[in-house]
């Protein structure tokens, strides 16, 4: 059976100690859907939204949220991220947003968590803006897509 990594062995939660771990390059991608009304989603592709661009607003709040992940999240290391990319595509025939968040670094820790912070808070920040004109926005499938790097080597979520 696994054990879990940030419980230590008298049951307690517990920051993983990286410092003999060997640095290698690290890079994960994860991804949200938003589903909108065609009215909503019409109105940010046309640039007509009354708080301005939402796609470069939400692509902008995906990147410091990866840069901050080790605040929120309890037990996450802080990170020097080398990179952190924000993709937003317009699904027109099912209404939705796709945002697809790509975290990287050299480094002795993996970054999922920034990765998954990232897309999660360019969704939150979608609803945020346009919460306004719309009530019933969903945010779903907030999933890790691939990992690379480290100890436990390469993953591919099935499609």
């Amino acid at each position: 059976m696994t054990k879990f990594t940030h419980i230590n062995s008298q049951g307690e939660a517990n920051m993983v100690d990286v410092s003999c771990k060997t640095e290698s390059v690290r890079e994960a991608r994860a991804e949200a859907l938003v589903t909108v009304s065609q009215k909503t989603l019409d109105m940010i592709l046309n640039g007509q939204h009354h708080k301005g661009d939402v796609f470069a607003t939400a692509r902008i709040a995906g990147i410091q949220a990866a840069k901050r992940a080790w605040e929120l999240i309890p037990l996450c290391h802080p990170l020097l991220l080398s990179k952190v990319e924000i993709n937003l595509e317009p699904l027109t025939e099912t209404n939705q947003i796709r945002i697809e968040s790509l975290c990287k670094l050299t480094g002795k820790t993996g970054v999922e968590m920034e990765a998954l912070t990232a897309a999660s808070v360019a969704a939150l920040t979608i609803y945020d803006m346009c919460k306004a004109i719309q009530k019933d926005i969903v945010i779903s499938q907030v999933r890790l897509l691939e990992k690379s790097g480290g100890k436990s080597g390469h993953f591919l979520v099935e499609k």
